[in-house]
């Protein structure tokens, strides 16, 4: 499904705990692959450099209940440099998409230091889409938000299912590849974020699968989650 060009996917959230995660865990085995980018069962590293501007706007429209919003990223793989890409992931209702675009390492830190100026007449259409909410609004990093993934696919439904574990907020340095950057879990122990993409629909094994976590969906942002943290720590 598409909408004005952008490949569209259902995603479903659930809070879960270590009881359920290993139990879904044993059955995903049973129809679903490992993604093979994923060299440990227990998963890969995520980094994320989230942005907002000076409304505030990706923090409160989250918490409105928006049906339509962006969130603009810069995402690394264990914590290395070699692959840096910067993100837009798109919400609308139900659905989401998500476009993104290398950057090297000398354009992040460009951006870390305010100079978003190498976009400029650019051929990246998200590149330029950052630089004009940068000038416009003040579009700059926030809060950097970590966790272990571990990621299983299934062809039929395009199917990805993820357990996010150990959910981190940046403490005070957000450079995610600064040697002073520090992290702070933001949920309980024990306590991960499932979340489940498909494309068109949901195989039948994988619902009856779902049905293990016994909970209802929820409206889940790791950013918001992290912001909070974060903005709690400052008050303290």
């Amino acid at each position: 499904m598409e909408y004005l060009g952008h490949r569209l996917r259902h995603e479903i959230k659930y809070y879960i705990n270590d009881s359920v995660y290993h139990t879904l865990r044993a059955r995903l085995n049973t129809v679903a692959a490992p993604d093979p980018n994923m060299r440990d069962p227990e998963g890969y590293l995520i980094s994320s450099l989230y942005f907002d501007d000076i409304y505030h706007s990706a923090m409160e429209e989250k918490l409105s209940g928006i049906q339509f919003r962006k969130k603009y990223r810069l995402r690394c793989y264990g914590r290395s440099d070699a692959r840096i890409s910067l993100e837009c992931k798109r919400k609308y209702a139900e659905y989401i998409s998500k476009d993104s675009t290398l950057v090297t390492r000398a354009q992040y830190d460009a951006i870390l230091a305010g100079d978003y100026d190498f976009w400029a007449g650019g051929s990246s259409p998200l590149g330029l889409e950052v630089y004009a909410l940068h000038h416009r609004n003040l579009l700059k990093p926030t809060v950097a938000v970590e966790y272990l993934r571990e990621a299983y696919v299934m062809p039929q439904g395009n199917v990805r299912i993820t357990f996010d574990k150990d959910v981190s907020a940046s403490i005070d340095d957000y450079d995610m590849f600064s040697p002073h950057y520090q992290t702070r879990r933001v949920l309980e122990p024990g306590v991960m974020v499932l979340e489940v993409k498909f494309d068109d629909f949901l195989p039948d094994a994988i619902r009856q699968i779902l049905k293990t976590a016994m909970t209802e969906k929820c409206a889940i942002s790791k950013y918001v989650m992290c912001r909070d943290e974060k903005r709690r720590l400052l008050h303290r």
